[in-house]
């Protein structure tokens, strides 16, 4: 099934004024609505009284950091579900472990292309606009012992269950769906973030460890994902 984006409404918090105007501009060029923020304080405001349907946050900003926006947009009930496109200059995996552990969606390095920001953002606003086909029919997945609950992004494993971020339940169930075979990051990056860059492996890689964190602490022991190097991953429920 196709998602056709409407026009939708961005909020942007970049303290860096160029920046700001450049992808407000790109933006709106592709027919979206853009409200702008040059501090953290400001965008914060901004997110609960606008209520967009993206944020693009920049990390590096005086006084108020966009880590701690991204945790205060997560931590209020009336923002907790906006994706939030972080940008950065630093490249460590460190910050994108910070970024993805506060609820951050998606993570894009600066200097970047305005091409793979446009790619991003729509991926993200496409993905928001999706709802699992399995959660509006009330269907629940099981194979062996393992049950995925889409209303409530969950995995239970016998008794005992795990709530997932929707990135993060949306990699398992890919896995899920294509059980027995490997499923490649290439493949990964295209059905769940809608682009394939080459160089974005890391992300992959950084959200199948905090999979596997929330797996292990329910599984007993098991470990369900399976890393097939040079290529992918596969589950493996034997």
């Amino acid at each position: 099934m196709l998602y056709y984006i409407d026009m939708s409404k961005i909020l942007v918090i970049d303290d860096d004024s160029a920046i700001n105007e450049l992808i407000k501009v790109n933006l709106e060029l592709d027919g979206h609505k853009v409200i702008q923020a040059f501090d953290g304080t400001t965008g914060f405001a901004l997110c609960k009284q606008e209520l967009p349907s993206l944020v693009v946050l920049d990390v590096m900003m005086p006084e108020v950091d966009g880590f701690t926006v991204a945790q205060r947009v997560r931590k209020n009930p009336e923002t907790s579900e906006i994706p939030i496109l972080m940008l950065t200059a630093l490249s460590q995996l460190d910050d994108k472990v910070n970024g993805f552990n506060i609820g951050v969606d998606d993570y894009l390095v600066k200097p970047f292309e305005m091409e793979e920001l446009k790619v991003r953002v729509r991926a993200l606003l496409k993905r928001a606009k999706q709802i699992p086909v399995s959660a509006s029919t009330r269907e629940i997945l099981t194979l062996g012992e393992i049950t995925l609950l889409p209303e409530t992004y969950s995995v239970k494993i016998g008794e005992k269950q795990a709530k997932l971020t929707p990135i993060e339940f949306d990699i398992f169930n890919l896995l899920f769906q294509n059980y027995g075979n490997m499923v490649s990051s290439a493949q990964i990056l295209k059905d769940i973030w809608g682009y394939s860059p080459d160089d974005d492996i890391e992300t992959i890689r950084v959200h199948i460890r905090h999979l596997r964190t929330k797996l292990d602490k329910i599984s007993n022991g098991k470990k369900y994902i399976e890393t097939i190097y040079g290529g992918g991953y596969k589950l493996n429920i034997e």
